[in-house]
Formats: structure tokens, C-alpha cells, sequence
């Protein structure tokens, strides 16, 4: 199942986006280019436990009502509150206990004055009982049983209805399947519901100097860090996400690959060879599905974003292949893709504005994002923290729980002055 298209092609949403090959384009632009190309994800039913983590694609509206009928909400004895009213601890009232009832009957029974139920929580209310004693207030009598304290009228009792009436929803469309969620659709009946499905995402790293994890670099040998680190960014990002692993410089070998993916993923997502060096194989082989842009950000300037298989096939966005910026790259334009694929509306994280507690400087001309740490203040707002970026964003988006925004002509920050901050949920 792959994205649909709005109207035209990929690559041509992204030449929307007012690519040139010399111009650094602005960011919103370029966003604007290629989301404008996107759709999200056909909506599928799916059973209430798998679609835990998905997005509803309607409104659920419930059946019947919740609690579907009248229950005991706690043990002890189903009496009339008319019989009880009047106990006191010196002058206990007595009643007959005629049953037992547990979660598990179902038969309709009735009380008559005088008498009542030893009730479990869970069972049906008998007719004409208005209140649980609760033992604690009672002799615990089997046969009989002396109350020694009334409780309320209703003390003890969910009534149909109580929490949600018939007709009412549940969960709306745009909210995500959560645990609680999946519960109150159990409880009212429901075992499916329609929603947008999780984007499949498949993650691949470029280049013949690239070795994997579990060793360490060697002169002509990079540690494969980027096509691990991205699929836990899509996965984090609500994506089934799939390393396919390391693909070198071979023109035949990459174009095979992306050829066996299509068939598995909504969105492919590519490492490495981005630029316009001599190795770079990605950015040759691909330009005539691709279009690599010069972007107007700091540390991630080069993107690609375009269409594998037709104008109606696979999405695919290109990464640079240094660790930190492929991290950021995925910020400001994979992530957002995988969003609206998954139907979420906003497509983008949050942000705040938050006082700068050192001076920072910045690339002119360029959109810096920019590892921080961000701390709500006690009395009201925010403090950020600058941590390491340019050629050390890598470290220090280890510890960074935001990132801080310097616009294009933001050449300096000073201590004080306030910043915008895009908030890293890394739950989510």
C-alpha cells in the first residue's frame, strides 16, 4: 500500500518547491512543495489490538452504553438503602441474605423488604436494590447479616449509562489507538475500527566505505551508524520501520534493491550520496526521480525527495550520509512525511519560545537546528541550553531533549534573548 498522490508527481512537487540548481532554497518553501504532493495512507479495519498505535481514520461511536447494565461495583450486600437507613452501631438492622450473586449470573433477581444479596463486584444489581453494604459495616453474616452503619443511596453501584451513554464517541478521528482506548472499545462492544495504518518504512545505507556495527572505524572504513539510527527515528515516529542494511556504490546493486523494496514500503528512505563529489552514487543514479536540493539548513543542505517506480509508486527521501545531519534531515523532512502518510494533522513536532541561557553564533544565511536542552521554568516558561551542533550535532543530539531554531539571519544569539525550540518527544 503506498502513498496516493494529490496531483502530478513526486519529483515534480518537489521542483514546486522551487528547487534550483544553484539557489539554496528556504525550508518552508521546500516543505510546502513536497507535502502539497502527499496523501495520507488508504484507512484499513483492523481488530481493536492491532491497531493500537494507529490513527483512527473516523469517528467510533459506541453501541450501546457503558456500564451496559446495572453492577455491583464493589463486594458486600445488594440491599434496598428504605431498609437500612435506620441502623445504627447499638441497633443494627438484620437482614435475610437469600443468594449469592458473583460477576458470572445472570439471571434477573429480585429483593423484597427485608431481605438481600451477598453480591461480588461485577453482578447484575438485583431488582429493586439501591445500595452495596460494604462487609466492614456488617457482622459478615452468611444465612443473615446485621448491619451496623447505612450507607448512601447508590453507594456501591454503576448504573447502565454511568461513564458513557448510548451513542456516544468514543474516539474521534485523527486520535491515536491507545491502551485506554482499546479498553473503552472493548468494553462497549467494539472489536474493529478503521484507521490509517502505519507507514512501512525502509531504511538503506549507501557507500562502499560503510562496515557494520560491532567494530570500529579504519582508515577507508565507516561504522554504518546512520541506516540504524534512522530506523529507530521512523519507528519512534510511529512507522513500521526495516533496516535493509548496507548497499554499496553500484549502480545495478542499488537500483535491484530499491526495485525489491517497493513491494514492502510506503516511504524508502536512503543514506549517503547525496552530494556532488565523485562518490557520490545515489545522487547520480537517482536525478532523474529525485530532485536533490540546496537547502537553506544547517548542518543538513543537501536533500533529495522524490518517486521510485512511476509517478505513482514509492516515495523516497535521500539523507546526507554524515550521522548528524541524516539525523536532522530526518527531522525537517522525513518525519513530517511519515506523519502525514499516517494521516496526523499537525504533521510537525511542537515548539516553544524559551530564554537562551548562552550567546550562540550561526551560520549566516543559513536555518540552523541546533541540539539544546530545554528546562520549564518554576514560575512559567522556558530555558534552553545550546549543545553541541555543526560537525558535533551527532553528540549532541544524544542529550538533547530539543532542537533550537536560528533563522536564516540569525548570525548571533545573546544570552537572554529568546529562541524558537522544537520539543524531542522520544517517546513518540
Amino acid at each position: 500500500m503506498t502513498a496516493v498522490p494529490a496531483t502530478g508527481s513526486h519529483h515534480d512537487a518537489a521542483r514546486d518547491a522551487g528547487v534550483g540548481p544553484n539557489a539554496r532554497v528556504p525550508l518552508a518553501d521546500y516543505l510546502a512543495g513536497v507535502l502539497r504532493g502527499l496523501r495520507p495512507l488508504p484507512p484499513l479495519d483492523l481488530e481493536i489490538t492491532a491497531a493500537h498505535g494507529n490513527m483512527l481514520a473516523e469517528d467510533v461511536v459506541g453501541p450501546g452504553p457503558v456500564p451496559a447494565f446495572d453492577h455491583a461495583a464493589i463486594d458486600g450486600y445488594a440491599a434496598r438503602f428504605d431498609d437500612i437507613s435506620d441502623a445504627q452501631p447499638g441497633r443494627p438492622v438484620r437482614l435475610s441474605v437469600v443468594g449469592d450473586l458473583v460477576a458470572s449470573s445472570w439471571r434477573p433477581v429480585r429483593l423484597t423488604p427485608g431481605t438481600c444479596f451477598s453480591v461480588a463486584a461485577g453482578a447484575l444489581m438485583p431488582v429493586s436494590a439501591d445500595v452495596i453494604v460494604p462487609p466492614g459495616l456488617t457482622d459478615q453474616g452468611m444465612a443473615a447479616v446485621e448491619v451496623y452503619h447505612p450507607t448512601k443511596r447508590g453507594h456501591g453501584v454503576r448504573r447502565a449509562g454511568d461513564e458513557l451513554p448510548a451513542g456516544a464517541v468514543l474516539a474521534r478521528a485523527g486520535a491515536y489507538v491507545t491502551p485506554p482506548i482499546v479498553s473503552v472499545l472493548a468494553a462497549s462492544g467494539i472489536g474493529h475500527v478503521v484507521v490509517r495504518p502505519s507507514p512501512r518504512v525502509v531504511v538503506i545505507a549507501t557507500g562502499d566505505e560503510l562496515v557494520d556495527v560491532g567494530r570500529a572505524s579504519q582508515p577507508g572504513q565507516v561504522v554504518d551508524a546512520n541506516s540504524h539510527a534512522l530506523t529507530a527515528a521512523a519507528a519512534e515516529a510511529g512507522a513500521h520501520a526495516y533496516r535493509v542494511g548496507i548497499c554499496d556504490d553500484d549502480p545495478e546493486g542499488l537500483r535491484g534493491l530499491l526495485d525489491d523494496q517497493m513491494l514492502r514500503a510506503d516511504l524508502i528512505i536512503t543514506t549517503g550520496g547525496t552530494g556532488t563529489g565523485p562518490g557520490d552514487m545515489v545522487r547520480r543514479i537517482l536525478s532523474r526521480q529525485v530532485v536533490f536540493s540546496d537547502l537553506s539548513v544547517y548542518p543538513c543542505s543537501s536533500l533529495g525527495y522524490g518517486t521510485v517506480g512511476g509517478s505513482n509508486g514509492v516515495p523516497i527521501v535521500c539523507l546526507p550520509g554524515d550521522p548528524g545531519a541524516a539525523l536532522i534531515g530526518f527531522e525537517v523532512l522525513a518525519r513530517p512525511v511519515i506523519q502525514l502518510l499516517a494521516g496526523a494533522d499537525p504533521v510537525f513536532r511542537p515548539s516553544v519560545r524559551a530564554h537562551l541561557l548562552e550567546t550562540v553564533s550561526s551560520p549566516s544565511g543559513m536555518r540552523e537546528f541546533r541540539p539544546a536542552y530545554i528546562t520549564e521554568r518554576r514560575g512559567g516558561g522556558y530555558t534552553v541550553a545550546p549543545l553541541a551542533g555543526g560537525p558535533y550535532t551527532l553528540s549532541g543530539l544524544a542529550d538533547a531533549n530539543g532542537l533550537m531554531v536560528l533563522g536564516e539571519k540569525v548570525i548571533s544569539a545573546a544570552a537572554g534573548s529568546t529562541v524558537d525550540v522544537i520539543l524531542l518527544d522520544r517517546r513518540r
